[in-house]
Order: structure tokens, then C-alpha cells, then sequence
């Protein structure tokens, strides 16, 4: 490259502070010459398009447009044809949206401009550069594209201050800024720490620097690859080993921007059934009716709410997926019956391999052979791979016609009463290869709506067969009950994959530095397009102790999925296991996850809608929290908010008595616990960066002593959360008043969604949302309760408010006007308890002190 052209193209774009010796920009020369690399390093021909522009190099083609303001897609080709333009993650409504632009030409640079982002590309290297309205860099390229026969590699200019996330759930820190990456579904059995690549692949990334975020989606279906760094120190890369160069640029600038913008890419996950947030047992395996029986009175006995039971592989006729085992659940459609009964959902297992049990009778076999529904060798057989069952075969689900055939095996389930399914194994896994899955030379056949019919091989469609697989249980689902929300839980996945099913994080294990690892996975994970999401509490490989256990269901009831999962040959891992003292306070977290349900409904309700995961880094919420605007969880690891309330801080060594700090945003914090305000509370909050009383607008620590019963958590000054009164599961109406917990501070709002839980009724307005704001002064309150919106009739007549940080009996308290006389003062708590009337219209809640 030139680079004193390439200093003038920085000059122009008033990006004075980049550095010119930006790693190998453009000036390895030599690496053209290497056998089997092609080089896209100058523009030989440019045209202007409605909403971006096309550029030639050579043969070679690319394609910018704009199909938002904030949003890019660029397109790539060594050859003079760009690749057939489908998706398997991108909707078709984003994928074909489309916004005019700007033409830009001038000197050697060719571009357009939206109304938010500037894009330039250099004529003479091909360097494209894409900045803000105010000329401030986001992206730039930091070498050219690199071409290895079917294989690619993009370069990025990596600052010194920008900080990545995302990935799915890759081990490791939550900042992968320094790490390299594969995007490859492995099975992964006791993975580790530094284990990678793991189920999933989801080749999507949050950038942030210094505030201003963007995403970047690499949208290749194919074994990719991502270094932050690990490579060179001044450049991050991405690729893959075949397919497109089809990526897509996502602008904040702030990092809620950028996960909407993704989930407005790769689409928003269903609102899910309300019991699948509640507790769930399961274990690899219950092994018969009797057993589940056992779990699920013993659960109701010990009075622990639960809300799910799930079946392993065992409950199957030699692990055949589609069948039961008659001698160990003789009696099947009445017991699903019996569970209902009792309250509980049941969730089963349905691996996606199929027996290979030709003349047996076994229908799943026999009717995906005469509908050619199974994926081929290349001389055209059916591929025959060993799995649970021993010899299985796979289905096509790149087939529309198979996955339709897939969904209708539910049949018989689903009419006995099964109310979710678990598609695990499906990266695909297969035993007793080196490679854990398919051959990459297999067969599958491409017939499928919006794309050309061909058939591709399993190297092209391996990361995306969970996904498909999961797509075909949620839609066969939805066809048997076109009016129930199914619940799907897959293993393996590919980006968009939430608009089929939630996820987990695999065969974790029972050990303290599992239990550590999980919150960046899950957060990460939340980040990626996946909010429902969790891991297998206690750990699945391994026999837990009883205070990890313990700990793990304190800081699971803050998590999305809430599963206690564990492997055979392992110790029991129910709630109830060990001492009573120790179930007693496993129930209590248990117990505040169902009080909490309101609050968690909401959040699972505003994720349908947004795209916002319930589970959130630190950063999502605050952004601007620290001096010089770098990602808070940079300082807190171990730290999470759920929603935009709650902060959740567990030991980052939960196995060592040691103390530790908790980094509070500079905003006003309170106990969940007791409610009271950290600076009056037993917690003395200090300046991160003095250790002295605070200031305003500082960062604020706050020294925790470990508790094995204690989970530190603390609520956000400004925030109003609904409560429930206890049930044992969400399908016992709750009985007593909605409680509504106000926390005065800034910005004082809060808001609650309800509807049926289970149906699509919501569609139709038949659900409640109320929204909540408050005012505080030195002697007075008042609490704004808003209209309901929708038909959906709330199960509770009356409202109780409870206001913290209140530091007398109040002299006067109306409701809408009228004189309110039932009211409670707790001294010792400072806090104020009004009871209300529910109205459909709400009213204004104004207290007075004397």
C-alpha cells in the first residue's frame, strides 16, 4: 500500500488520532506473490446504486448498501458474480430492506453517506473505512481481504480502547478483546476454561470504544474463525474456510442499539410459556414412571415451587427417539395426565437421530425412508452413524418437506399432554469418530423457500443443522397447536436460532470454576440473540457438594432458565439433598424466584419485543459509567444485571471465604434483600477511585463478606418492581394482592406485563400492561399507576406499595384524591406500606410526610 495516500484518506475523514502503522496496512506486497492468494487491493471500476454502491477489483466484485441508516450490508466476491443472495439467519424483511443514499466521489475515495454513517473506500487499496456523520471512526479496514482458494480472511483495525463481545457462549472472560475463536457445534463433553469451539455458532460481535458500539455479523454458515488480537495487537480478523463474504455492519451508538439492531437482522425470539421460567428438575435419567413420581410429590411435600419435570433418553425403547419403554412407563398418556394434575410441565427429550431399524416397525425410520428424509453419502446411500440407539440415521432439515415431516413425529407426544421438547445431540454428535459429528463430504439437499434447490455438503451445513433441527420441532409444534407456545431447548445452534428455541451451555461440570464460567456464557449468550438461556444448575458431569449446590441455585434464580440438570453414576442433586438447613435455603431462593415472577415475566415479554436479554452485562445498562467510558464488567466480571433493575453480584471466588468488593454504576443502589439504602444499610459504599465517601456521579464498591446463604443483589434507586404472593407453580393462581416495591431515585419507573402465559391470546390485546413512574422530595412521594392497557384481567383486587428509604409516619396519604387510612410504618426497615385498590384506570398515590 501507499501509505502516505492512505495519511491523507485519515486526514480527510478527520481521524488524525489512527495511527499509520497500523498492522501490515496494506503493505506486504509480497504476500500477493504466495501460491493460491488473491489479494482485493484497488478499485478498478465503481457505480453508484439507489442504496449503497458496487465496486470492481479486477475480476473480483463488492457491494455496500444500506438497508437502514445504522445498518450496512457488504457482499464480497473473487469472481465477477456475487454468491446467491439467501440466508439462513438474516430475515428476508431486513435482508431486502433498503434506504437511499448518498453517492460520494471525490479524489480517490468512492462512498455513499445515510443520515448516521459516512462509508469511504480508497480507489487505490480498496480500504474501506466507516465513520459517524461527525467523521468519528468506527470501522476500518487493516489489510486487504485475503483470498485462499475457497477460503477468506477480513482485516480490521483493532484501537487500542475497543473492547468485543458476544460469540454465543465462548468460555473464557466476557471481553474476548485478545483471544482467537472457531465457530464449529461440538460436542463438548467437561469442556473447560479455554475449550473451544463449544455448541454453537454464532459468528455475531458487540464493539464497543470508549462508548460508541457497533456489531459486526459475519452471516457464513461454514467453519468461521474470529482473532481479537491474538494474531497481531493492532488488528482483529474473521473467516471461513468456504462460502460467502456476506458480513453486516450494526451502528449504535450505544450497545442496546446494537443488540436490537441484531435481533431486527436475525429476528426477536417468542414470547415464551410462563412455566418454562419457572424451577425445573431433570436428570440424566429418571428412569421410571415411579421415580418421576417420586420427584414430583417429593417437590410438592417439601412445598419447593417447580414448575417443570424432564425425561432423559431413558424413558425411551432402547434410546429410539419417538418411543416409550413399556416396562418402565407402562402407563404413559395417564401419567403425563397425573403430572398436569399435579401442576407440572413435562419436558422430553427427542435426540434427532433416528434408529437405523429397518423391517421393525420402528415408524420414524420407516416413514422418513419412503419420504427420502435422511441425509446421503455421496454415491447417494443413506449415511448410517452411531449415536444413543447405535446405528442411526439423520434427517435433511435444509429439506422444508423433511422438517415438516420431523414436526409431525410429535404427534402422539403432544396429544398425550408433553409440554415441551429438548433437542439434544443435534450439532450433530456422533460416537466413536475423531471428528464428533458427520463426515464433511455428506449430502444435504437444499429445498427450501427463498433459496436455489442443490445439494451442499455437511462442511456448509454443519453449523446450522441444530438450528434447523430446533426449527423444525417449533414449527411442527406450532402446526399441532396452532393456539400453544411451544417450548423448545436445543443444544447446538446457529445465529437466528432464537426465533426457534432457548438454549443451555452444555455438559458443564459440577466444580466451583463451572459455576464461575457460567455468568459471562450466559451473558454472552444474551448478547448473541439468546436470552432464554441457562446452564445445567449444580453442574451436569460430576457429583456436585452440597455448598456448590447450594450457591448454584442462589445465583441460578436470577438466571433465565432456571435447570437443575445432572449426569448418571452422579450424586442426587435434587433441592432437597443433603441437610435440612441446607433445603431450607435452597427453597427460599427458589421461593423469591416465583415472588420475583412478574418482574421476570415482563422482562421475557420486553425480550420478544426488542430483542433486549433479560440477563445483561453492566455496560448494556451503563454505558458512560466509568471515567474514560470502558465496559464496567471490565472491573467486575462477575457481576450481571437482570433487566434493568436488578444487579446481581456473586463472589468471583464463591469457593473461598475471602471478602471482596462489588462495583456499584454511580447511581443510587438498595438491598434487594432488606430494602434498605446502601449508604444507611449494613454496606458502606465508597469512591472506586479514592475510597472515601462518595461524590457525585462516582463509580461506588461496596466490601462483601461471603455468606453461604447470601447472594448479594441490589436494586437500582428509581425503580418500582411487581411481586407476587407465592405459588408452587405458575399455573397455581396467586392469592393475595400485587405487591409493588418502590426504591426512590432518579428517572423513578417501572412497568408490568401480564397475559394467560400459555396461548397467543396477547395477539389479540388479551394481555395487561401498566406502566409506573414516582416523585420523590425530601417530605413527599408521589406514584403514578397508569392505565391498564389490554383485556387480560388481572388475578389480584389489590395493590400493596411499599416505599423505601421513608423516614416517618406520613401526615397525609391519598389515592386518586381520596384520603387512603390503611398503612403500615416499619421503623427498623424505614419503610412504608400503603394497601390499594386495584383500578382499571390506575390513580396517583401522593404521600405526604408531617
Amino acid at each position: 500500500m501507499n501509505r502516505r495516500r492512505f495519511g491523507k484518506l485519515v486526514a480527510a475523514l478527520g481521524l488524525s488520532c489512527l495511527p499509520l502503522n497500523v498492522p501490515q496496512l496494506f503493505a506486504q506486497g509480497a504476500k500477493a506473490q504466495r501460491v493460491g492468494v488473491t489479494l482485493l487491493d484497488h478499485v478498478t471500476g465503481a457505480a453508484a446504486l439507489s442504496n449503497g454502491v458496487e465496486l470492481k477489483a479486477g475480476k473480483a466484485s463488492m457491494q455496500i448498501t444500506a438497508l437502514r441508516e445504522d445498518v450496512l450490508r457488504i457482499r464480497i466476491s473473487k469472481t465477477e458474480k456475487l454468491p446467491e443472495d439467501a440466508s439462513w439467519a438474516v430475515l428476508p424483511s431486513a435482508r431486502t430492506s433498503s434506504v437511499a443514499t448518498t453517492y460520494d466521489a471525490q479524489g480517490g475515495t468512492v462512498g455513499f453517506h445515510t443520515k448516521l454513517l459516512k462509508v469511504l473506500i480508497d480507489r487505490s487499496t480498496l480500504s474501506m473505512t466507516i465513520s459517524d456523520q461527525s467523521g468519528r471512526f468506527l470501522l476500518q479496514d487493516a489489510a486487504p481481504i485475503e483470498f485462499y482458494d475457497d477460503r477468506f480472511r477480513v482485516y480490521k483495525r483493532m484501537p487500542g480502547q475497543e473492547h468485543y463481545f458476544g460469540l454465543g457462549d465462548k468460555t473464557g472472560p466476557l471481553d474476548r478483546r485478545g483471544g482467537a475463536y472457531e465457530m464449529w457445534n461440538t460436542d463438548q463433553y467437561r469442556f473447560q476454561e479455554s475449550t473451544d469451539p463449544l455448541y454453537k455458532a454464532i459468528p455475531f460481535f458487540l464493539a464497543d470504544n470508549a462508548g460508541r458500539s457497533y456489531g459486526v455479523f459475519l452471516d457464513n454458515t461454514w467453519r468461521t474463525s474470529f482473532d481479537f488480537g491474538k494474531e497481531d495487537s493492532k488488528a482483529y480478523s474473521f473467516g471461513a474456510d468456504g462460502g460467502p463474504v456476506d458480513y453486516y455492519f450494526i451502528y449504535g451508538p450505544k450497545p442496546k442499539q446494537v443488540v436490537e439492531g441484531y435481533a431486527w437482522l436475525t429476528g426477536l425470539p417468542p414470547l415464551p410459556p410462563q412455566w418454562s421460567l419457572g424451577f425445573q428438575q431433570s436428570r440424566y435419567s429418571y428412569m421410571t414412571e415411579a421415580k418421576v413420581r417420586e420427584i414430583a410429590d417429593r417437590m410438592r411435600a417439601d412445598r419447593i415451587p417447580c414448575d417443570a419435570l424432564y425425561l432423559d433418553i431413558d424413558y425411551q425403547a432402547g434410546n429410539a427417539p419417538f418411543t416409550v419403554n413399556q416396562e418402565t412407563f407402562p402407563n404413559f398418556p395417564n401419567f403425563v395426565q397425573e403430572l398436569k394434575a399435579k401442576q407440572f410441565s413435562l419436558v422430553m427429550i427427542t435426540d434427532l437421530h433416528i434408529a437405523d431399524r429397518p423391517n421393525q416397525g420402528y415408524a420414524p425410520y420407516d416413514t422418513g425412508i419412503a419420504g427420502n428424509h435422511f441425509v446421503k453419502n455421496p454415491d447417494g446411500s443413506v449415511f448410517v452413524g452411531k449415536v444413543w440407539p447405535g446405528p442411526s440415521v439423520f434427517p435433511d432439515f435444509t429439506r422444508k418437506e423433511s422438517r415438516d415431516w420431523w414436526g409431525g413425529l410429535y404427534k402422539e407426544f403432544s396429544e398425550d399432554g408433553a409440554a415441551g421438547f429438548w433437542n439434544d445431540m443435534n450439532e450433530p454428535s456422533v460416537f466413536e469418530v475423531p471428528s464428533k459429528t458427520m463426515p464433511l463430504g455428506l449430502l444435504h439437499r437444499i429445498e427450501e423457500p427463498g433459496f436455489v434447490s442443490r445439494f451442499a455438503s455437511h462442511e456448509e451445513i454443519h453449523n446450522l443443522y441444530g438450528m434447523e433441527n430446533s426449527r423444525g420441532t417449533y414449527e411442527g409444534l406450532l402446526r399441532l397447536k396452532p393456539q400453544q407456545r411451544p417450548f423448545v431447548l436445543t443444544r447446538a445452534t446457529y445465529a437466528g436460532g432464537q426465533r426457534y428455541a432457548a438454549t443451555w451451555t452444555g455438559d458443564n461440570s459440577s466444580t466451583w470454576n463451572h459455576l464461575r464460567m457460567s455468568t459471562p456464557m450466559l451473558l454472552s449468550l444474551g448478547l448473541s440473540g439468546f436470552s432464554m438461556a441457562g446452564d445445567d444448575i449444580g453442574g451436569y458431569a460430576g457429583s456436585t457438594t452440597s455448598d456448590l449446590l447450594t450457591k448454584w441455585l442462589e445465583v441460578g434464580a436470577f438466571n433465565p432458565i432456571y435447570r437443575d440438570h445432572s449426569e448418571k453414576f452422579t450424586a442426587d442433586q435434587e433441592p432437597w439433598v443433603g441437610t435440612p438447613e441446607a433445603e431450607a435455603v435452597r427453597r427460599k431462593y427458589i421461593e423469591d424466584r416465583y415472588r420475583l415472577m412478574p418482574y421476570l415475566y415482563t422482562l421475557a415479554e420486553e425480550n420478544s419485543r426488542t430483542g433486549l436479554p433479560m440477563m445483561r452485562p453492566l455496560f448494556l445498562e451503563f454505558p458512560d459509567a466509568t471515567a474514560d467510558k470502558h465496559p464496567l464488567d471490565l472491573d467486575a466480571p462477575n457481576q450481571f444485571m437482570l433487566g434493568q433493575s436488578l444487579l446481581v453480584a456473586p463472589a468471583p471466588y464463591p469457593e473461598q471465604p475471602d471478602s471482596y468488593l462489588v462495583t456499584l454504576p454511580p447511581v443510587s443502589w438498595y438491598d434487594y434483600w432488606t430494602g434498605k439504602k446502601i449508604t444507611d444499610g449494613p454496606h458502606k459504599a465508597v469512591a472506586v477511585s479514592t475510597g472515601v465517601p462518595l461524590g457525585i456521579g462516582e463509580l461506588q464498591s461496596v466490601k462483601i463478606l461471603p455468606q453461604l446463604e447470601v447472594l448479594p443483589v441490589f436494586v437500582r434507586g428509581g425503580s418500582i418492581l411487581p411481586f407476587a404472593p407465592l405459588v408452587q407453580s405458575t399455573k397455581e393462581k396467586p392469592n393475595g394482592p400485587l405487591t409493588l416495591k418502590v426504591y426512590p431515585g432518579d428517572q423513578c419507573e417501572g412497568s408490568l406485563y401480564q397475559d394467560d402465559g400459555i396461548s397467543f391470546a396477547y395477539r389479540d390485546k388479551d394481555y395487561l400492561r401498566v406502566k409506573y413512574d414516582c416523585e420523590s422530595g425530601k417530605d413527599s412521594l408521589r406514584l403514578h399507576i397508569g392505565t391498564r392497557e389490554g383485556h387480560f384481567q388481572p388475578w389480584w383486587s389489590d395493590i400493596e406499595v411499599t416505599i423505601f428509604n421513608w423516614d416517618a409516619t406520613p401526615g397525609k396519604i391519598t389515592y386518586s384524591g381520596a384520603p387512603i387510612s390503611k398503612f403500615h410504618f416499619d421503623v427498623s426497615s424505614r419503610s412504608l406500606t400503603i394497601s390499594l385498590p386495584e383500578k382499571a384506570e390506575g390513580g396517583e398515590l401522593e404521600i405526604v410526610a408531617r
